[in-house]
This record gives C-alpha cells, structure tokens and sequence, in this order.
C-alpha cells in the first residue's frame, strides 16, 4: 500500500507565507514586415552574381579559343569586299576554312573592340593563325602589297599607258602629268589604289628628290635651273642605260654646253618627231637629222625646250656629279657601252673601229683585231637606249647630211654604212628595229 510522505508538523507560531504567482511570459516582438523592393533587388543581386560568373566563364572560354591555333593548314590570301560587314566577313572566313564557328569569330571581334575597324582588303594569312591574330591583320589593315615598276627613260604618256595596263590598279589618270615631272621608280600598292594616286606618289618623289639633288650642285654647273637640270638628264637617260657610263656621258654634254658646242644627242631627234609616244618604230631618216624641231640639238644650241622622257634619280645625280673629263665625243664600243674621246682624231679612230664591228654584225665575222667573241656566237648588241650619241662639234654638222668621204662619221650620222637606230624604248620590251633608210 502506498504511503504519503510524512509532512512535519508546523509550528504553533509560524505564520503561513504569502506565494508570489508565477511572472508572465515576455510579450513577443512584432515582426516587421520585409519591403518587397528589397526583396527584389536581392534577388536582382543574386541573378547578377550568378550571371556575371557564367559571362565571365564564357568570356574566358571564348578567350581561350581565340588565342588557339586556327583550322587553317597552309597559307592562304583572302579579299574581303567593300561594305562587308562583321557578319559577313565572318562567314567568308568560315568558307575559306580560317575559323571554325562564325559565332565565335563574331564574338571575338566585339570582345577585342575591333568589330568597327575591319577592313576590307586582300590579306594574307599564315596557315594556323588564330582569330585573334586574323582579327589584328584585318583591321590593322595589313593589305597585301602589289608593286608596279616604272622603268626610267620612259615618257609620261608611256608611263600612264603602263599604268593603264595593271589590272590591279582602279580609275583613271586626270590628265598626262608634263614630261619629266615624275620620278621611275618601284611602286608599292594595294589591290584597288588608284593610278591617279601612283601618279601623285611619283610626282611628289621627284619634287622631294630634285630639290635635294639642285641643292648639291656645283657652282661651275652651267645649268640655272631645276628644269634644265631634269632636261639635261633625261638626254643622258636615254642615251646610256650604264650605270658606270652616266658620269662620264654627263660630263661629255656638260663640257660642249661649255664650249657652246650643240650637243647633238640622237634621242632629242625623235622625241622632236614622235613627243610623248618615245620611239619611231624604225630608225631615223637622214633628212630627219637635219629636219629642224624645237627639240633636235642638232639644229638647235644648248638644250631643249623641256625635258624628252622622266629620268631617275641617277641619272640626276649624274649631272650635278658629272666626270671631270675633256671628252667632248662617244661612240657605240658593240659591248653595250661607249668609246669617249676629247679631239675628233680620237674619236674617229673610235668611229672606224665601230665600223668594223658593224660590218662583222652583217657578214657574221669578227672584225680584224677584235678579241674575246668567237664567230659562232653573235656579237653582244651596243646600248641598248641609243647606238651613239654626241657626234661632231656644230662646226662639223653641215657635213653630217651630206655624207661626204674622206672621214670617219659617228654612228649618229645616219649615212648609208652607218644605220642609225632608234633604240628608245621599253628595255622590258625588246624589239627588232628597222635600220635607217635612205
């Protein structure tokens, strides 16, 4: 049987306590409410984060590829048209098997702040370049270059013809430029450039040029200007294509300027006659040595009205740096360059041995005392520009139409045994010319 507890007994005395009653609970906090704008930029900055990391994982990726080694396996030259756009170049480029994806290369491009710099163009690119490496030559512009080379001694109206005949050139010159203001030289250009910018480019080269040339000049010249400069040198063009022969022919016109003597240069004879077109097409007549033209120094004294072809730098540094010689004649030597002489013995003793040679030429021997060609081989042809210029002094030119005998004529002459050929022309052209007829 269950007991109770035994309680002790109070006290008489003691008085019964008041218990205090339990205390309450804490009254609970009201909740405050969450704005929902709050809640929605929260949300907005968490979307963000998580989408700046997958933007950032894509840009890394689309990097990665970017600098990776392209599909391209041999070098290859691509024209990207005018007015191509980033979608369009990008497809191209996909054909061409230089990328992969167009999406990408689209993608790279903006990327790398380029997209507005593309060019159109012709480029090559190394086989296996990157999109990155095809996206800094595109809008680098790094065309691929074309030359169009101008040799010297042609006129302007063949020089303008010759541009005319590139195709890869575009447009049309505006107008001839003057004989002697253009300078011949090795062009570089892209495919689509001009011919009229060719021609700008030749015509500031050679202002640049003969300024600085006209600036070296000795005080003795007796040439006043830059143009007669130009003139003077265009003669020696056309009359040596010898790089070691220039000096010295300058120096041969430059002592009969002094000496008042005509100078007599073959190539003034035809440009008198022909102008711009440069060559005859047949030798030159022997009424026509005589036949007086602004430009013939063999009827007229000291030099021409202008400038007979566009001569190169050399040639102009040939004038104002002339040999200091006492020649005052040259003739055809049959090895492409010139026999020179100071007194007229000299140099129909020159004149005779050309004759020889010449009369060899015909009969296919070697002439007596010439050495080092063998029969069987033809002889070498003589300068190819010009057979002989500077032939007699003034005081000897009424005798040149006569043909009269009991002397040795220059080559220049135009007699019957001394064939005068016009050799003005297109070195890159050769031909056959007819010789003088009577």
């Amino acid at each position: 049987m269950n007991q109770s507890p035994r309680v002790a007994p109070r006290s008489p005395n003691e008085a019964l306590k008041p218990v205090a009653p339990p205390s309450p609970p804490p009254p609970k906090k009201p909740r405050r409410r969450r704005s929902p704008f709050v809640a929605l930029l929260s949300g907005l900055f968490t979307a963000l984060l998580v989408l700046a990391g997958l933007v950032g994982g894509g840009i890394a990726f689309v990097e990665n590829r970017s600098r990776a080694p392209g599909p391209l396996a041999s070098d290859k030259v691509v024209i990207i048209p005018r007015d191509s756009g980033l979608t369009d170049i990008a497809e191209l480029l996909q054909r061409e098997g230089l990328i992969e994806h167009s999406w990408a290369f689209r993608l790279s491009a903006m990327l790398s702040g380029n997209r507005a710099r593309l060019k159109a163009g012709e480029y090559l690119f190394k086989a296996r370049s990157s999109q990155n490496e095809i996206i800094d030559i595109i809008a680098e512009g790094k065309a691929v270059e074309h030359s169009v080379t101008v040799p010297e001694g042609l006129t302007s109206e063949q020089i303008i013809a010759r541009l005319a005949e590139n195709e890869l050139l575009t447009g049309e010159v505006s107008k001839t430029p003057p004989e002697g203001v253009m300078l011949p030289d090795t062009y570089k250009f892209q495919r689509g450039a001009s011919r009229q910018s060719i021609v700008d480019r030749m015509m500031r080269d050679q202002s640049r040029i003969l300024k600085e040339i006209w600036a070296r000049r000795p005080a003795d010249l007796p040439i006043k200007t830059p143009q007669e400069l130009v003139v003077l040198a265009s003669i020696v063009e056309k009359e040596t294509g010898r790089a070691d022969e220039r000096t010295r022919v300058a120096g041969v016109f430059i002592n009969r300027l002094n000496r008042k003597m005509r100078l007599q240069s073959d190539p003034t004879i035809v440009y008198g006659l022909v102008g711009g077109k440069g060559t005859l097409g047949r030798g030159i007549m022997r009424a026509e040595i005589t036949q007086a033209t602004p430009y013939n120094t063999y009827t007229i004294d000291g030099l021409p009205p202008g400038p007979i072809a566009n001569p190169g730098r050399a040639a102009m540094e040939a004038v104002v740096n002339h040999s200091r010689t006492k020649d005052l004649y040259f003739v055809a030597d049959g090895s492409g360059g010139h026999a020179f002489a100071e007194t007229l013995e000299q140099h129909n003793r020159n004149v005779a041995k050309w004759r020889q040679i010449e009369a060899g030429r015909r009969d296919g021997t070697r002439p007596a005392g010439e050495s080092g060609v063998d029969k069987a081989e033809p002889l070498p042809s003589p300068d190819s520009r010009t057979e002989a210029p500077a032939a007699q002094p003034a005081t000897a030119a009424s005798n040149t139409a006569t043909g009269g005998r009991g002397r040795a004529f220059d080559a220049s002459e135009g007699t019957e045994r001394d064939p005068l050929l016009n050799r003005s022309f297109d070195l890159n052209s050769p031909q056959t010319v007819p010789p003088l007829r009577p």
